[in-house]
């Protein structure tokens, strides 16, 4: 997982999945947005207007419950 913020747009983007992946967005609002790839799986969140909902720059407890996963060997 990768948490990324841009400030120029105030934009803060949250990938669940590395790679490239073709993804739908769903719109839970103009804030907030889901995209999910092939197979349902959710790819990333984007969240606009970041420092808005996150408030004094300290991002907030996130917990992710039920997403699948597969162990990727990272041995050199």
């Amino acid at each position: 997982m990768k948490i990324s913020y841009d400030q120029e747009t105030d934009s803060l983007y949250i990938r669940l999945v590395d790679g490239y992946h073709e993804c739908r967005t769903l719109r839970l609002n103009d804030e907030i947005a889901l995209n999910i790839g092939a197979g349902e799986v959710l790819v990333g969140i984007e969240i606009l207007d970041a420092k808005e909902i996150i408030g004094s720059g300290q991002l907030p407890e996130v917990i992710l419950e039920n997403i699948p996963f597969h162990v990727v060997s990272t041995a050199v």
